[in-house]
């Protein structure tokens, strides 16, 4: 049954709104919770905590980074197939009637009415905490990084996949070139642009908040299985952080320089 419209809102959960880092983590998959009016969607307690209904990790990790990087930390607070916040409007990813493997029935058959209500309740208010945030460091001439943070499978429509660490960009590729060349020396087999790129649309928050105003910005995209556990995601968190303060460095300080446009690859 398509879910009713709400009253309620779910803003983006800011975390250490005073630090003093540029670094905004950004994860909009950080939550799994289902809350009324929505309810379940018809899904099963496995369902609602599988990796369609969230990135599991992805907000430890985040914290981590956040906390090695003093930086700054905005979660998404509803499940994604509530709303996807990294997907506009118009998007079918928005509101999805089935995922990977999975009938989603509370999403299957949604009005219009009963989607604009959940643009109005997850959406509007996710986007504008964190364009507030963007909008007052920049007043106070900090100009800041948006770093998205997300966690992916480690199979996918019975896929295996290799990659333990993916650098994805948008319009500007910069900041991933530079995440990349950084994290040659981790131990994890890194790649640009997999397990998605630009061209599969999950780029839509850094187009929104970052394209724009021409601010520093990165996807980066984790295996789950490697940040399944506190220590896994800490762990990850203590690897990752000096290569983001790396790559910044560098990317400042070329960024006069013509970078060429990376695809997909694989």
């Amino acid at each position: 049954m398509p879910a009713m419209p709400s009253a309620s809102v779910w803003p983006a959960r800011l975390e250490n709104p005073e630090a003093s880092g540029r670094m905004i983590f950004v994860c909009e998959h950080a939550s799994n919770a289902f809350p009324m009016p929505f309810g379940s969607l018809g899904l099963s307690p496995a369902q609602q905590s599988a990796h369609i209904a969230w990135d599991p990790g992805a907000i430890g990790l985040a914290r981590g980074l956040a906390r090695l990087l003093d930086g700054v930390v905005i979660a998404g607070q509803v499940s994604r197939l509530v709303y996807d916040c990294n997907r506009p409007p118009d998007s079918p990813g928005a509101m999805v009637a089935r995922s990977e493997l999975h009938d989603i029935p509370g999403n299957a058959g949604l009005t219009d009415a009963a989607r604009l209500a959940r643009v109005r309740a997850v959406y509007e208010p996710f986007h504008a905490s964190l364009r507030a945030d963007i909008l007052r460091r920049m007043t106070l001439d900090q100009r800041p990084v948006i770093v998205t943070v997300h966690s992916f499978t480690p199979v996918y429509n019975h896929q295996n996949r290799t990659v333990q660490f993916g650098v994805i960009h948008d319009a500007d590729p910069g900041l991933a070139l530079a995440v990349m060349q950084a994290a040659a020396r981790l131990p994890l087999t890194a790649r640009l642009n997999e397990p998605y790129s630009a061209a599969d649309h999950v780029t839509h928050t850094l187009r929104l908040h970052a394209t724009p105003y021409g601010l520093p910005n990165v996807m980066l995209e984790v295996r789950s299985d490697l940040i399944a556990t506190s220590e896994g995601e800490q762990s990850m968190a203590a690897m990752l952080a000096p290569v983001l303060a790396e790559a910044l460095a560098a990317y400042e300080q070329h960024s006069g320089a013509d970078a060429p446009r990376i695809t997909k690859t694989g």
